[in-house]
């Protein structure tokens, strides 16, 4: 079994680049056939996992945060795109700031319990999202979500705050985007057969369950059940924002009469006023954008996860 390790050495304000010497000793101590090697720039880890895939590595980890995931995971299908019978998996070790991916999927954070399952080497296979309308013309495929508007801000301001780490840095940067987010679009959603034209605050298109390290945007969303949760937050004022955010932290927002929440194979969002930020497992799709489609594609490809019956076990 062949590994190649993609380390994003700026992911988790540097935390990645420090992690290295911890987990080439615990991929040693596991007896792994491992390479290690680093991004450089923006995309480079969708090229090295493209190359890799090419290459016939078995088990592409990417080590990082979401970001660094969302990329490794668009050069795995890429590949695929290229040579049909290429087929290894995606393995995570999480560095990054929230690490939503690796919460849906029960992958631990601790690296060397994250080592250990990479060992185990247990394949799952799981959906993936694809979305179009951003600024790249040929689309992004994600593992965990898209956010559209509000939720996709927050991303924006958390990522110009060098000082803050994990949950902290959201929160905090939730609170800025209150004051700086609030003048909703006018949206058009089409999902299932459904129509809603609506000045709307936020949408968040779960394939995992949580946003930004805490916010419970899909308590129920599963990787691999052939769906993506919607959670829509209609037009409130910023007061009414700040009681619904512990709401979004337990995932108890359906009970609140501004939000939506639905499953579909397929949306499509358009800005008939204003125009939609957003963002991709808080990759920037676009800060300005008109309009969004967005289609799951089940099954795709194969992350090294624990397995449910052991997340149960383990009380994830």
């Amino acid at each position: 079994m062949r590994y190649r390790v993609i380390v994003n050495p700026a992911a988790g304000r540097g935390a990645a680049a420090a992690a290295v010497p911890a987990i080439q000793a615990h991929l040693r101590n596991l007896g792994l056939a491992f390479e290690l090697v680093y991004t450089e720039r923006r995309w480079h880890a969708a090229e090295l996992a493209r190359a890799a895939a090419c290459d016939g590595v078995d088990i592409i980890v990417a080590v990082g945060g979401d970001g660094t995931v969302n990329e490794v995971l668009n050069g795995l299908v890429m590949a695929r795109d290229d040579h049909p019978s290429v087929f290894p998996a995606l393995g995570v070790l999480s560095t990054g700031r929230g690490n939503d991916f690796a919460f849906a999927l029960g992958i631990p954070t601790e690296l060397e319990a994250g080592c250990r399952v990479l060992a185990q080497a247990q394949r799952r296979p799981i959906d993936i999202g694809y979305v179009t309308g951003g600024d790249d013309s040929v689309g992004r495929y994600f593992g965990n979500g898209v956010g559209i508007g509000f939720d996709a801000v927050v991303g924006f301001v958390a990522a110009r705050q060098p000082h803050l780490k994990g949950f902290l840095c959201y929160i905090v940067a939730t609170l800025k985007t209150i004051l700086l987010y609030y003048e909703a679009p006018l949206v058009s959603i089409e999902y299932a057969g459904r129509n809603i034209e609506q000045p709307t605050l936020m949408i968040s298109v779960m394939n995992g369950q949580r946003m930004g390290g805490g916010f419970m945007m899909a308590p129920q969303g599963d990787p691999a059940d052939g769906h993506l949760n919607l959670c829509i937050a209609r037009q409130v004022p910023r007061l009414r924002i700040l009681t619904m955010i512990p709401h979004f932290m337990r995932g108890t927002q359906a009970t609140q009469a501004p939000i939506t929440t639905a499953r579909t194979d397929h949306i499509a969002v358009t800005a008939l006023q204003g125009n939609l930020p957003a963002h991709a497992d808080g990759e920037t799709l676009a800060t300005a954008t008109q309009k969004l489609e967005i289609t799951l594609v089940p099954q795709l490809i194969d992350v090294i996860a624990p397995t449910r019956a052991s997340q149960r076990t383990k009380g994830h």
